[in-house]
């Protein structure tokens, strides 16, 4: 008889434990273990007669909000129960239980079932931010406005935070921050089955489906200057039409971008395709900034600041531009952007990334781990996109034309 396990998430809301627990799920599957997700929030959009979306529903002070939200905890563990007891291997119960009591109801109602509690905390800020704008944007908000939707996100935040009991007597957890993707703490009393793999899981990163895509062509292309925030072209803007009819059967929730013009205009007409899909704009993913030579060409380079294209040409991944950036100086906003993404999206969904040239060379190197002399010259074209999938397992990449 195969091991038997409950997962156990722990952590207030927005905290990433969603996008973990569909991590973990995921890449179970992959090893053809039978797994199955249990949304507590899911279950209670579900069988809700009304929208209880209202921060009111969750105080603690909302005596018939808290008899909904343990009846749909409860039916939820039941539906577990009933999982475990047949095909199913493992269970992850995917909601706050930030209560002593709460997770008391989980042990009573798996007695014979390992529990293993990953509980999921993030301290940086500007992600959390990020992540509440990102929750703002769902079904269940689509009456408030995004500012509304964010205020009632948070006051619901708040009222988990005024009952939040973490991990502490339960006999197997541990602590993960889930924006860095590392394990803070551990404490393991039993055999945990499954252990080894999930904490490999916890560390790795996984992407399903990840579609990076070069902006269209600019009149700063035609014209081969650099940096600057220049519009699309009549062929760029045709280029974003075509994308967005090739991805238009594929379902694309967000498209991250820089705050450049080029990289929003490429994916409006992408996001118009999809239903309720969001357009992020990160600043980690704009373009290198030139500094002095901003919107010169290479060739006005070349002949007005010979020393700048000399130095450049013989490193051109260390080289910083005089007041500006270069290769080696963004790298770490791009793996801090890179961060963003994975936190903001869902294991379970595709990804697109419409950036820049050196900044999607930057990108696809952490991914395909080509030497840091080699990174400025990966072919970067305006026609093509880069498709990757990474897992346990294997990983796989190849350049497409659309």
């Amino acid at each position: 008889m195969k091991d038997k396990l409950v997962i156990a998430m722990v952590g207030l809301p927005a905290r990433g434990k969603s996008t973990m627990a569909c991590k973990i799920a995921r890449t179970l599957e992959f090893d053809e273990v039978k797994v199955r997700i249990f949304n507590n929030g899911v279950l209670r959009r579900e069988l809700s007669k009304g929208n209880t979306s209202a921060p009111e529903f969750f105080s603690p002070e909302n005596k018939d909000g808290v008899a909904s939200r343990e009846e749909f905890a409860r039916i939820n563990l039941e539906n577990a129960r009933k999982y475990l007891e047949n095909e199913g291997e493992v269970a992850i119960i995917d909601a706050g239980n930030v209560t002593r009591e709460r997770r008391k109801r989980i042990e009573k109602t798996f007695q014979a079932i390992p529990i293993f509690y990953i509980e999921c905390v993030n301290v940086d800020e500007e992600a959390n931010e990020a992540y509440l704008e990102r929750k703002a944007l769902l079904k269940e908000f689509k009456h408030l406005s995004p500012s509304e939707a964010f205020d009632s996100f948070f006051k619901r935040i708040s009222y988990y935070e005024s009952i939040y009991e973490p991990l502490h007597d339960e006999r197997n957890h541990i602590l993960v921050d889930s924006f860095e993707g590392c394990i803070l703490q551990v404490n393991i009393l039993d055999r945990v089955p499954y252990y080894d793999r999930i904490r490999d899981i916890i560390t790795t990163r996984i992407v399903k489906n990840l579609y990076l895509v070069r902006h269209g062509e600019t009149y700063y292309n035609q014209e081969d200057r650099i940096g600057g925030d220049s519009d699309l072209t009549e062929k760029g803007l045709a280029q974003a039409r075509a994308l967005a009819e090739y991805f238009s059967n594929v379902r694309i929730p967000i498209i991250f971008t820089s705050n450049h013009k080029r990289t929003l205009q490429t994916a409006a007409p992408i996001a118009e395709k999809q239903e309720d899909c969001s357009i992020i704009a990160l600043t980690e993913f704009n373009e290198i900034h030139a500094g002095i030579c901003e919107g010169m060409t290479y060739q006005e380079i070349r002949e007005q600041m010979p020393e700048v294209a000399g130095a450049r040409n013989r490193n051109k991944y260390g080289y910083v531009y005089p007041q500006g950036e270069g290769y080696v100086s963004m790298e770490k906003r791009i793996h801090r952007g890179l961060q963003k993404v994975f936190y903001l999206n869902n294991y379970s969904e595709n990804i697109m990334v419409v950036g820049h040239r050196a900044v999607n060379r930057m990108i696809l190197s952490d991914f395909v781990f080509r030497q840091k002399q080699e990174v400025p010259y990966i072919y970067m074209p305006q026609n093509r996109y880069y498709h990757l999938q990474i897992d346990p397992h294997k990983k796989h990449f190849e350049l497409k034309p659309y």
